[in-house]
């Protein structure tokens, strides 16, 4: 169940962060609200998934799916760049997310 709490707490971090673009500067009371609350929820799942998977693990693992998601939404959303070098590097975090796993 952990690892479930884990990758949920990841895709809660994207979020927080699309809310915190939104926001402008926290200068729009809605956005910002979800931010306050998408990040509280980010939190509270990562510190139930540190229960039984190591510290290290699972902070990077987190980052990384916030990382990646937030990319991937950037790209899709909000127009950022994707140029092949960008892509590549995403997909190395990617396979280095795998590989955590996989040795955890």
């Amino acid at each position: 169940m952990s690892w479930v709490y884990l990758i949920m707490a990841g895709l809660f971090e994207v979020g927080f962060a699309v809310a915190l673009k939104q926001s402008e500067g926290l200068s729009k009371l809605w956005p910002s609200l979800m931010f306050v609350f998408l990040g509280g929820c980010s939190f509270f799942l990562l510190t139930r998934a540190m229960a039984s998977i190591p510290l290290g693990t699972a902070y990077a693992i987190w980052t990384g799916i916030g990382a990646v998601g937030t990319v991937l939404v950037g790209i899709l959303w909000f127009g950022d760049p994707a140029g092949g070098l960008r892509l590549l590097f995403l997909a190395l975090l990617l396979c280095s997310l795998v590989g955590l796993k996989l040795v955890s």
